[in-house]
């Protein structure tokens, strides 16, 4: 057998999956590329008319304000690759029964939930990095604070990103229960994108709203890193919130790890 015949590492094989699905399709570049820059170019003209008559407002000058939601549109590329089209997702298996194929494999589910997912971030952050280095060159989005903002951002965005990894999985474990979360994924995707900071910064938001995040894990999905991004959260507080983020991060993993247990015990498969 030649070097060529040789199987690719498991791995590789199943975190391409969805990426290849969406590069042999040009249809969905084109379209993913045109919905992108129709996103920046709105928020980047909605929050310039917002400072328009103004210096700053809490606590942000108009430059901090669009450079976090420039990039905080542009995070929605790291998990904004489609599988319902293509029946792939977790509901979708269950209703069908097709889930059962996933604990029939030599990979086990878990792992192959994580390699998909692993190959999905990682041609999204393609998407977003390409669209960064765009950004910056027709100067809609301002640099990092400082040098040491840069290195903070990156780190704490790639545990965000973990933290939301482990946020979704949860929610489609339940499936195993609920059989139909369409209902929850909503609910998820809007209090992850509203308590995330998504939507504004989370700075905007009365006192009270921003006590309650800071006990919640989506803030640390995309309102913590970007702060560090502009400068809204000073360096000397990195330790203690990547400290936050690595919490959340074994928490979650501690408890997904234990629905993944139960879950594989309702599963039934019948015949050959």
């Amino acid at each position: 057998m030649t070097d060529l015949a040789l199987p690719l590492p498991r791995a590789w094989r199943t975190a391409r999956i969805t990426p290849l699905a969406e590069i042999l399709a040009p249809g969905r570049i084109a379209a993913t590329a045109v919905r992108l820059a129709v996103q920046v170019f709105l928020v980047t003209c909605l929050w310039r008319a917002l400072y328009a008559n103004t210096g700053s407002s809490a606590g942000l000058v108009k430059e901090q304000a669009v450079s976090y939601a420039v990039l905080a549109a542009l995070a929605t590329r790291i998990r904004g690759l489609d599988r319902y089209t293509a029946r792939d997702t977790v509901i979708q298996h269950i209703y069908y029964g097709t889930i059962v194929y996933w604990f029939l494999r030599p990979l086990p589910p878990r792992r192959y939930y994580l390699y998909r997912a692993l190959g999905d971030q990682a041609y999204g952050f393609a998407w977003a990095v390409a669209a960064y280095a765009i950004c910056r060159l027709v100067g809609v989005l301002e640099a990092p604070a400082s040098a040491g903002a840069a290195v903070a951002f990156v780190v704490s965005l790639l545990l965000g990103q973990a933290v939301l990894y482990y946020l979704t999985l949860l929610t489609d474990l339940l499936c195993f229960w609920t059989i139909q979360n369409s209902s929850a994924l909503l609910i998820l995707q809007f209090a992850q994108n509203l308590l995330s900071g998504a939507y504004a910064p989370l700075w905007y938001f009365p006192g009270w709203f921003v006590a309650m995040s800071a006990v919640l894990p989506f803030q640390s999905t995309l309102n913590v890193p970007l702060s560090f991004y502009i400068g809204r959260i000073p360096l000397s507080d990195l330790p203690g919130q990547l400290a936050v983020q690595a919490g959340w991060v074994l928490a979650l993993a501690l408890g997904t790890r234990l629905l993944w247990r139960k879950a594989a015990a309702r599963v039934v498969s019948q015949g050959g």
